[in-house]
């Protein structure tokens, strides 16, 4: 039985697909060169994100910025509705007033009854020389000793209403401060200066004690995390020299630093390509790039975008010219 011929374009095109099957396969192990005295990893630039939330629960009366937007550090981007902690300060300022009347009132009674225990005492003092001199009866002269001791106590007893009246308008005190506190916190304002990446919640949402209001990110503070196996992670100190380069820019080379590394190992995330599927465990490292040199190119350097990382193992070996940084245009 004769052999089917396969048709020539239906050929050219197997050809086709095995050469650019053969690149890309290529291109996915081979893409990072090796380079003696340096390590490599792909990843893609992030930026730190930071949530703006509330402290305790309430209600939102206002937003005041939209995504996109670029805020300052402090500015007020957000604020909750504060009905109820203006009437808790009126309150505790009433409470002050109020104990502040019994203060005054303790005083005077203070006063009153250290006027009368100067009177007891001194009749107490007229009794007894009388009483020695039995001018006056046994009865008689405990009476005027039991006014005396009532005296007193009445006087102790008045202090103690004043001490209270002083601890009652140091709470109230305190109390108004911490609800003025709690109505600082109830203005929301930028922790640091970047631009709105989500606005998550609207004015009239009640939110939970830390419920999100936006999330703010950073454009100068950008890093590429990469995942390198132990034998090249052992090298890598903090603050040692890396560069980065970009899918989108190949020709634009980027100065960083080693700011972080993982101290345990750990499973590489399934989004990124390593050179070597052998090697299941590696090392998280964290390359920063200086936010000055970030600041007036935030349009060049997106978070997202993929790239590689190279890494200085051996101080001694220098840059080759491929990754010799460049100011950036």
């Amino acid at each position: 039985m004769p052999t089917p011929k396969i048709a020539r374009p239906t050929v050219i095109g197997i050809a086709l697909l095995l050469v650019v099957a053969g690149a890309s396969v290529w291109w996915f192990y081979f893409r990072i060169p090796p380079l003696v005295g340096f390590a490599s990893g792909n990843g893609r630039l992030e930026v730190q994100e930071i949530d703006v939330a509330t402290k305790f629960p309430g209600r939102i009366a206002e937003v005041l910025v939209d995504e996109g937007d670029r805020v300052q550090g402090g500015q007020v981007v957000a604020r909750m509705d504060t009905s109820s902690l203006n009437a808790q300060v009126r309150e505790a300022e009433a409470q002050v007033l109020r104990s502040r009347q019994g203060q005054i009132t303790a005083k005077a009674l203070i006063a009153q009854r250290r006027s009368e225990t100067l009177l007891a005492e001194r009749d107490f003092e007229r009794a007894r020389a009388l009483y020695v001199n039995a001018n006056i009866s046994a009865k008689d002269y405990d009476r005027t000793r039991s006014t005396m001791d009532t005296a007193k106590a009445a006087t102790t007893q008045a202090e103690a209403q004043l001490a209270e009246a002083d601890a009652t308008i140091a709470a109230s005190l305190a109390q108004k401060e911490r609800i003025q506190v709690d109505l600082k916190d109830s203005v929301l304002t930028a922790p640091r200066s970047g631009r709105v990446q989500f606005r998550l919640a609207e004015p009239g949402e009640v939110l939970a004690a830390g419920g999100k209001v936006l999330t703010l990110i950073d454009p100068t503070d950008v890093y590429m995390t990469v995942f390198l196996p132990a034998a090249e992670a052992g090298k890598i100190a903090l603050g040692a020299q890396a560069r980065i380069t970009l899918d989108a820019a190949p020709n634009l080379v980027i100065p960083s630093a080693v700011s972080f590394v993982a101290d345990k190992a750990q499973f590489t995330p399934k989004e990124v390509e390593t050179r070597t599927e052998r090697e299941k465990l590696m090392f998280r490292i964290k390359v920063k790039i200086d936010p000055e040199l970030v600041k007036g190119h935030e349009a060049q350097v997106k978070p997202g975008l993929p790239g590689v990382a190279y890494v200085q193992l051996d101080k001694a070996v220098q840059w080759p010219s491929s990754l010799q940084t460049k100011p950036m245009p």
